[in-house]
């Protein structure tokens, strides 16, 4: 809960929430090729918290239209991180309203005096609201936190005799009724207690909200008519890989492309030319999950060659998109990637650790994925909003099968179900799909995270936002995680899968773990019954004080945390032979949270403490995990893969 004394109209600054904008264009990842240039931004900016009572100064002193410094003092922030952690101001930890990057960027030459290419200033993400100058001139704005924006900015340094540019962000981590994830600002009107204007943020979601630049930042070029997107989708007729493809280019409609795959070996074994097409690999090397085959996670090379002729002469680009060969598909009981059953043995996750909070950092995440695979880990959820993408190319690398969720967690007003909000989940689940439609670990959409479901515009709302959501990807299911009872949740019966999230002998029931069986079987039973659909048992687990120790166990004690696992286990056991097709642990690691009573220092359900030591839990999954990988390992051989296509659900 962040605290700070504004008036009524701070918090939003000048501009309104949700101005929406129709998405434009591609997002591919910046990648280097011939035709291609980046320049990462990482490192120091000039960062300054606006505290003004309304939090407008900036706007109303025009901070943007002059270096950062000149309109008073800075502090040295890194990015990508968070600000929150990083300095010792106790008003930054909490603070709620504008905050201000700046970075003065040295450009190539040819950069600033070549006319043939095109310079992008593209932000990994920016929490929550971003508005973003290049020299003073405005020229992005951007709602949500976890998602990639860009703008094209050639103009700007190609406009004089220029050999660097100042770049200004300013951004909002305020939360309302209608962001994802909402919130709600209360302020405190009793004087005699609060100060004048005194606001809380309230949230209803279990992790801190951490603010700024999270992910790297950078410019990156491509010539003037460019490969703007690529779609792919895969599938197998006999022991054919298909790989259709769709190219979209921008800056003219006269141009050749040349698309080739290559094997891991850098052999060409498929290529075509036009914009679309289907490439057939005889023998193809299938993607297949970590631990489930001998060779997992089979990646080819797709090569695009645009050529143009312009009247300056000829134009071309270059980019190469990794693809993973498989399928997916959900029968009443199943979930198959090529055509295998599959079973999630995972963890949730957060981005979240010491000092960086959310920042993106690589140490951390290789740390993250050596455990997970230690761990005999095949799956995790991005609980409980789109991760970084990097993560998602390392998934693609090692195997790790993802289950992809947007930002909606905590919408439990009535409000956070209007027509607002939902046109804005809509863009949120838009802009996701654009960014990873292209991944081979992402296996299913997750729309939502314990929403208030129950609620009567829900119905509408997640019938709505799950049927746009196969409308942007028919390859592969949807679902939103529940925690509502199984009769009164009224999205369920839009979902491919139900993702069930519960904590018996935790959240009530305090320390009876023998009641744990009856109600977990119950649970699963109702479920199917009532929706003939596979189920994931997406959450559940116990807070856990590393270290501590109590036998008979109790609760906080790793005892107590291994114990109740263990009766998930029993039932799990019994219900993955019928319907039960995965189980996801709360949570991979301990993390920060809102100060409360019921937290101490954080979120402690993690089987790793937050700087990823092991808590004897995690000695028990790893034991489990390993136990599942050997009895549903398929042992066939890379391309003999039968397609089902005979399933009610087949993406």
């Amino acid at each position: 809960m962040a605290r700070g004394p504004a008036g009524a109209a701070a918090v939003l600054g000048p501009l309104l929430w949700g101005c929406a904008l129709a998405l434009q264009g591609g997002m591919l990842y910046p990648r280097e090729s011939p035709s291609r240039e980046r320049k990462e931004l990482d490192g120091l900016w000039s960062f300054r918290a606006d505290f003004s009572d309304n939090r407008r100064q900036g706007f109303e002193q025009q901070w943007y239209r002059t270096p950062l410094r000149e309109s008073g003092p800075t502090l040295d922030m890194p990015v990508p991180s968070s600000f929150n952690d990083v300095g010792q101001d106790g008003r930054l930890r909490g603070f709620v309203g504008w905050v201000w990057y700046e970075r003065e960027v040295t450009l190539p030459q040819r950069w600033t005096q070549d006319l043939g290419t095109r310079v992008v200033l593209r932000i990994g993400s920016a929490h929550y609201y971003a508005i973003v100058w290049v020299n003073g001139v405005h020229v992005a704005e951007h709602e949500g936190g976890h998602l990639p924006f860009e703008a094209d900015v050639s103009k700007l340094v190609q406009s004089g005799p220029l050999s660097s540019c100042r770049i200004t962000i300013a951004i909002n981590n305020t939360l309302t009724p209608h962001t994802l994830p909402p919130g709600t600002i209360l302020y405190q009107k009793d004087t005699s207690k609060y100060p004048k204007g005194y606001f809380v943020q309230n949230t209803h979601f279990d992790f801190f909200n951490y603010a700024g630049l999270h992910r790297p930042v950078l410019l990156y070029t491509t010539p003037t008519i460019y490969i703007d997107d690529i779609t792919i989708t895969t599938g197998m007729d006999q022991n054919t890989g298909l790989v259709n493809y769709k190219v979209f280019v921008q800056g003219s409609e006269h141009f050749q492309l040349e698309v080739r795959l290559l094997d891991e070996e850098g052999k060409v074994v498929a290529q075509g030319t036009g914009g679309q097409g289907q490439l057939q690999v005889p023998s193809a090397y299938l993607w297949w999950p970590y631990l489930m085959h001998e060779h997992p996670a089979y990646l080819y090379s797709l090569e695009v060659r645009l050529t143009a002729q312009t009247a300056a002469g000829p134009v071309s680009d270059f980019y190469a998109l990794p693809v993973g060969i498989r399928t997916v598909a959900v029968t009443e009981n199943q979930f198959l990637i090529n055509g295998k059953p599959f079973y999630f043995h995972g963890v949730n996750k957060h981005e979240d650790a010491d000092i960086r909070g959310k920042g993106f950092d690589w140490p951390l995440l290789v740390k993250d994925f050596n455990l997970l695979r230690w761990l005999g880990a095949n799956s995790f959820r991005t609980s409980h909003y789109p991760y970084a993408e990097e993560v998602m190319q390392l998934c693609d690398r090692y195997g790790i099968v993802v289950i992809d969720e947007s930002p909606g967690v905590g919408i439990v007003l009535t409000q956070s179900y209007s027509n607002v909000s939902l046109q804005h989940h809509l863009e949120v689940m838009e802009e996701l799909v654009r960014r990873d439609k292209n991944h081979p670990a992402v296996v299913m959409w997750s729309v939502a995270n314990e929403p208030a479901s129950y609620l009567k515009p829900a119905g509408y709302y997640f019938k709505t936002l799950i049927a746009h959501t196969k409308d942007l990807d028919p390859s592969r299911p949807v679902t939103f995680v529940t925690n509502s009872n199984y009769e009164a949740d009224l999205g369920a019966p839009y979902v491919d899968v139900i993702c069930v999230n519960s904590y018996y002998s935790w959240y009530h029931d305090y320390g009876h773990m023998e009641v744990i069986q009856l109600q977990l079987a119950t649970q699963f039973e109702k479920w199917y019954r009532t929706y003939q659909k596979p189920i994931i048992q997406s959450e559940y687990g116990a807070e856990t004080i590393a270290g501590f120790h109590q036998d008979p166990p109790l609760m906080f004690s790793e005892e107590y945390q291994k114990g109740l696992l263990e009766q998930y286990h029993l039932v799990l056991d019994q219900k993955r032979k019928e319907y039960v097709v995965g189980e996801l642990i709360w949570n991979f690691a301990d993390f920060m949270t809102d100060q409360s009573p019921q937290r101490a220092m954080g979120n402690k359900k993690g089987i790793f403490t937050r700087q990823r030591q092991p808590k004897g839990a995690a000695f028990l999954l790893r034991e489990r995990y390993w136990k599942l990988a050997n009895e549903t390992r398929y042992h066939g051989s890379a391309v003999k893969s039968q397609c089902v296509g005979n399933s009610p659900f087949t993406f």
